[in-house]
This record gives C-alpha cells, structure tokens and sequence, in this order.
C-alpha cells in the first residue's frame, strides 16, 4: 500500500484557508459524531445522504451535511491527508471563494453519480471522499508532473501525481464496476462510484484551471515556484 505523504507546492497564490478551515471542520463534527456515543448511528442517520430520501426530494440538507460526517478513524484520516495534500496547490491557483465553491460542487456531482447506481438505497452515505475525489480530478489535469511523495513501509519515494492519481482512479472505476454485480452484503461500504464522479468533475473543472495557471506562470511564475 502506498501512503502519500506529501508534494510539490506552488509557491505564491493564496493562502489555502479554506482548504485548513474544511480540514478541520471535518475533524471538529467526527468529535462530536464519537461524543454521541450510543447515539452516533442515529446520529448518521439523521445528517447522512439516503438516495431513497434524496430522489424523492426529502431531506435534502444531508446532500452537504453528509460531506463532513465520516464512518470510522481511518476514514476520516484518509480523507484528511488527501485533503491536506492535495488541496492547497488548487486553492492557491483559483482563489479561495471559487475553491470552495468547487469543493462543494465537487462533493454534489460525487452524490449524483452515487445516488444514479443506487437510486433506491436506504444506506446513509457519508464523508468528504467525494469532494475530495473532485480535488484529485483537478489536481491530476493541473499538476500531473507535480511529484507526490509516497511512502511504501517505512520506504519513502516520489512519483508523479500522472501516474499516482492514475492508478487511484483506475482501481476506484475497476471496483465500482464490481459493485454493479455484486449484492450489497458483497460490497465493502465504500462508494466508488461517488469517487469516480467528483473525480470526472473535477477533471473537467481541472481544464480552464490549468489554462489560468499556465497565465500566471507567463506572469512570472517559473517551473522553480513547485517547490518541496
């Protein structure tokens, strides 16, 4: 398994308060989901996303609440090191209002095309993978030279985000279409195909990202200002 631990950063553009601010908003509701105690699986209930729920109009608040409620520790620490990877380089390319716009845009496309292959489930689904999936989409299409730093055991080394991101979005479509077969108590919990949406969005978000990043390096960025 490989862990990313970190990348190259732009340097310059605007600081990433908005993707520290989600950080740790994320953090914050999974503490209070753990302070529910016997109560958190009503809890998930109440503030996760249903499609049953969703495609007949009803509760549909949990479209975002959902984004910041995750199922376990390792959940939420997967989803946060991603975050915290990945984000800041988008952020401080478009801005901060338009990064959170993104953000939320991205996690609704992961919702539709979850809610499209699951339009009559009655299982909560939770968690920023989504819009996270979103921000792996852009990142790939602005930065895929970029150089992920990746550790394997206790073994660290770098690869390009082209191929790191590849291979993360390659086996989320390879399992998402496994799920299509397979029964629900077959499937492991997770919502690949929620993943593959907000990445497609992002990936499509990624284009004119790019093309404004590619203005402001002809403004004066160089290729030294992806820094470690």
């Amino acid at each position: 398994m490989l862990f990313p631990i970190g990348d190259d950063n732009v340097k310059g553009g605007h600081y990433p308060v908005v993707s520290y601010t989600l950080l740790a908003i994320n953090i914050l509701v999974f503490l209070l989901q753990l302070s529910q105690g016997n109560q958190q699986e009503q809890f998930i209930l109440n503030y996760g996303a249903i499609p049953a729920e969703i495609t007949h109009g009803h509760r549909l608040y949990t479209l975002i609440t959902s984004m910041f409620l995750h199922g376990s520790i390792g959940h939420i620490v997967g989803n946060m090191l991603f975050l915290w990877i990945f984000a800041d380089n988008i952020e401080a390319v478009i801005g901060s209002v338009r990064f959170f716009v993104f953000y939320l845009a991205g996690g609704l496309a992961a919702h539709a095309a979850h809610i499209f292959f699951n339009v009559g489930s009655e299982i909560p689904t939770v968690g920023a993978s989504g819009a996270i999936a979103a921000v792996l989409g852009a990142y790939l299409i602005m930065f895929p030279q970029s150089q992920v730093k990746v550790l394997f055991f206790i073994f660290p080394f770098k690869v390009p985000a082209l191929l790191f991101l590849g291979f993360w979005i390659f086996s989320q479509f390879q399992n998402g279409l496994g799920s299509l077969s397979a029964s629900t108590a077959e499937t492991d919990g997770i919502a690949y195909w929620a993943h593959i949406g907000g990445f497609a969005f992002g990936a499509v978000r990624g284009f004119p990202f790019r093309n404004e990043y590619a203005r402001e390096l002809k403004k004066g960025y160089r290729e030294e200002d992806l820094v470690d």
